[in-house]
């Protein structure tokens, strides 16, 4: 035991097993590819097998270190090549590596890697087996070599190699994991496998490359990686800390197809399917809705104060008969000289009988009050609103307490599925030949649906109509036939009346390639 106060002895086993563990990594890495293919349940199994037949593997080339040795003796040549023993081994070992890497990084980079499918072919345990014991050969042999390179102590390489392998069978399980979490990780380490076979090749040709050489670029991609693996682990921080409901939308809509129109060239898309494989028209339309129906104010969806028709208690029954005949609308506003007065909101047909009754209008009003709630709220919290109200009509007010406008079960579902005009309406948008006639308090959401466009909107600006829209970019009140472009559309003033304006022309502008495509 006299050898064991000798310090050159544990450095050298120090320094033997932090080498032997350096060059198992590789041999671990490809382990955990190959057993990758198998059954989850089988896996555990074969990377314990490999790694277990890599060491008695090593530890009975450690006892044949004089066989070892005698490879080295040349056994034929060709041209100015002598081949040994150890050279036919190396540029076996070498060639299997290439074509192995090779065949790994075609089934990765064709997209036929069927990880995580349901319907996945597993490979049979003992070919994967089989593939394990080669790799664990080939890598072996450059362990050992280097073992009998270092130390002359028998004892002490064995002890070293049964270290080292302790620390990556321990090690495996999350090394495993984290290759097979991290696809670019794995086409590194098959990389890693076509420089390590070439440098066998060229060894068994006797052309030496050194270690270094091939250690330094390993390191060096490995920090490139680091880097791509940082970048990725932040990227995706940051998405997690934006909204679950942002996520999902932009995902369905990536899945319509309804972006790939206005992406840039060089953004990657995915696999979509195109928008009319996956979606109908009136489906994309019906779920972009849904999904943006959180981000909408009431503004979008209510009927504006200036178009609400409503009933002065004030005037004559026979005025207010006359009122209620001559508009489709089944429900009624009732108020007292002014639509900021508000009574009661009543059915047509309700008020009807009541008149004929000769009952008090605001005394019939003021038993159905008005469910007033502020233009603030969002409109997925209208919904609850909209319940109880058992369908009736929502007056929506500002802060001082003015009507802004009325909401019905109907807005909600038109922002969802489009208008649905009543009798005396005309719809907001109309199609004219390769141009659309709009009016001017469209709401954007809808005109968005219309145009396939989905730049008019921002959840900043302070308006919710084209008028808004054009106000904002003008500047002024502009004049009829004043034109303004933005956003790839060719907006044309038709009609403005009372400072308002009323109907506007909206055309595509046409890229050169349209434009000769069209021509």
């Amino acid at each position: 035991m006299e050898f064991l106060m000798d310090p050159s002895i544990w450095v050298g086993l120090l320094t033997l097993v932090v080498l032997e563990i350096v060059l198992g990594i590789d041999n671990l890495v490809f382990i955990a590819i190959l057993a990758d293919k198998l059954p989850p349940k089988q896996r555990d199994k074969a990377r314990i097998i490999g790694l277990s037949l890599a060491l008695i593997m090593r530890l009975g080339l450690l006892s044949l270190i004089s066989w070892m040795v005698k490879l080295t003796t040349p056994l034929f040549s060709i041209a100015q090549f002598s081949f040994s023993g150890r050279d036919l081994i190396l540029l076996v070992g070498g060639l299997f590596l290439l074509f192995k890497a090779t065949t790994e990084l075609h089934e990765r980079l064709e997209g036929h890697d069927e990880q995580g499918t349901p319907n996945r072919g597993y490979a049979s345990f003992w070919s994967v087996v089989a593939q394990i014991v080669v790799l664990d050969a080939v890598f072996s042999l450059d362990a050992v070599i280097t073992a009998v390179g270092m130390v002359n102590n028998l004892a002490v390489m064995m002890t070293a190699v049964v270290i080292a392998m302790g620390v990556m069978l321990l090690a495996s399980k999350s090394l495993t994991r984290f290759v097979n979490n991290h696809p670019t990780v794995v086409v590194l380490c098959l990389s890693f496998l076509l420089m390590i076979g070439l440098s066998l090749i060229a060894e068994g040709f006797g052309f030496h490359i050194p270690k270094g050489y091939l250690y330094a670029a390993i390191g060096f991609s490995i920090l490139i990686e680091l880097f791509n693996q940082i970048a990725r682990r932040n990227f995706l921080k940051s998405q997690s800390n934006r909204p679950m409901r942002e996520r999902t939308a932009e995902a369905i809509q990536r899945l319509m197809g309804g972006k790939r129109q206005h992406q840039n060239e060089d953004e990657p898309v995915g696999d979509v399917l195109p928008a009319s494989e996956a979606f109908a028209e009136e489906e994309r339309h019906m779920i972009t809705g849904v999904l943006t129906l959180a981000s909408r104010s009431l503004r979008t969806i209510m009927t504006p104060r200036t178009e609400i028709s409503w009933v002065d208690c004030e005037k004559s029954p026979a005025e207010i008969r006359n009122q209620l005949l001559d508009t489709p609308h089944s429900l009624f506003p009732i108020c007292r000289h002014s639509l900021d007065d508000v009574i009661g909101v009543v059915r047509a047909k309700d008020l009807l009988v009541a008149l004929e009754n000769g009952e008090n209008i605001v005394a019939f009003a003021e038993k159905t009050p008005p469910i007033v709630v502020p233009e603030t709220m969002d409109v997925i919290n209208l919904l609850a609103v909209l319940r109880k109200a058992k369908g009736r009509l929502v007056v929506v007010s500002n802060e001082f307490g003015v009507i802004q406008g009325l909401v019905t079960p109907l807005d909600v579902l038109e922002a969802i599925a489009g208008e649905f005009p009543d009798e005396d309406e005309t719809p907001d948008v109309i199609a004219d030949g390769e141009s659309w006639i709009a009016k001017g308090g469209t709401d954007l959401h809808l005109l968005q649906q219309v145009l396939d466009v989905n730049n008019l909107v921002n959840a900043d600006d302070d308006f919710a109509s084209l008028a808004g829209l054009l106000l904002s970019k003008s500047g002024q009140m502009p004049v009829a036939g004043e034109v303004i472009e933005m956003a790839s559309l060719h907006f044309e003033i038709l009609e403005v009346t009372d400072y308002r304006i009323e109907r506007v022309r909206i055309t595509r502008i046409k890229s050169e390639d349209e434009w000769d495509e069209s021509h």
